[in-house]
């Protein structure tokens, strides 16, 4: 387990593989997101992406499974406090295979609460043709492993 003493500003990971399905993409835009270029493939033929892509919701939701199995699994994560800065840069297609890096940007002990401390990250999913497709900066909690050190 990583606690809060074991990340390093500046620090990178790259990992995961998610599997992006044209089923999957209707699915989750029927659901959530039903704009035609999500779950119709003729109405997506005549929009501006030229042919069905997925939601930008479904893409931050696939990185976020990402994260999950990936560092948040072996990090004491007490959740997060927002995300700032959510791009998508580009969309994503049936048939891609997005990964996600991240990059540790700052850290600091919460003031009210010494148990925790606060890492900001930077995460990019990227296709396998190395397009970053969606970026964001999450605010995360973790938990302190010697919370009584400064």
């Amino acid at each position: 387990m990583r606690y809060y003493e074991d990340l390093e500003v500046g620090e990178t990971q790259e990992f995961g593989e998610y599997h992006v399905t044209k089923e999957e993409i209707i699915d989750f835009a029927e659901r959530y997101d039903p704009q035609p270029f999500h779950v119709d493939e003729d109405a997506a033929e005549d929009s501006a992406f030229g042919e069905l892509v997925a939601s930008g919701w479904h893409t931050a939701s696939m990185c976020m499974r990402l994260l999950v199995d990936g560092p948040i699994q072996d990090r004491a994560s007490m959740g997060a406090r927002g995300v700032d800065e959510l791009r998508w840069k580009q969309p994503v297609r049936p048939g891609d295979t997005l990964s996600i890096r991240t990059e540790i940007l700052d850290k600091q002990v919460s003031e009210s609460d010494p148990r925790r401390g606060y890492v900001d990250s930077r995460l990019e999913g990227v296709t396998q043709d190395g397009d970053v497709v969606i970026s964001w900066i999450a605010h995360g909690m973790i938990a302190r492993r010697n919370p009584d050190e400064e």
